[in-house]
């Protein structure tokens, strides 16, 4: 084959390296964007409980708590569903914040309630 028969082929192959690279790298990006948000949730439920297991505190108070952390990291619109109660755990009450929100696929957009995370704290002794 002649030098002439490639002529041409160089920036066709540097547009797809550059576009294979690309989505390689966005790739990356995103999957370091849904773990960022992860575990800012995760954190933020296991923060929320162990507020919420405080004596002076109520679970109200941690659901709030959490709502406010998740604002905090990942911005004011970012939907989550918080829940926050009280359940047993190997014969001890513990409180429990669950929050659900989307895993972000695209940028922060997401499979809806694809994320959902709990977190608990062994409830302080509140007759004092």
């Amino acid at each position: 084959m002649s030098a002439n028969g490639e002529r041409g082929s160089a920036p066709a192959e540097f547009v797809m390296v550059g576009g294979l690279l690309t989505v390689l790298v966005l790739s990356v990006l995103q999957l370091g964007l849904a773990l960022h948000v992860r575990n800012t949730v995760i954190d933020a439920a296991a923060e929320g409980a162990r507020y919420a297991s405080l004596a002076g505190a109520g679970l109200e108070d941690g659901a709030e708590r959490t709502r406010r952390l998740i604002a905090t990291a990942l911005g004011e619109g970012y939907p989550v569903e918080v829940r926050a109660g009280t359940a047993d755990w190997q014969g001890v009450p513990v409180a429990e914040v669950t929050v659900t929100a989307p895993l972000p696929v695209l940028g922060l957009v997401g499979v809806e309630r694809g994320l959902e995370v709990a977190g608990h704290a062994p409830m302080e002794d509140r007759r004092s």
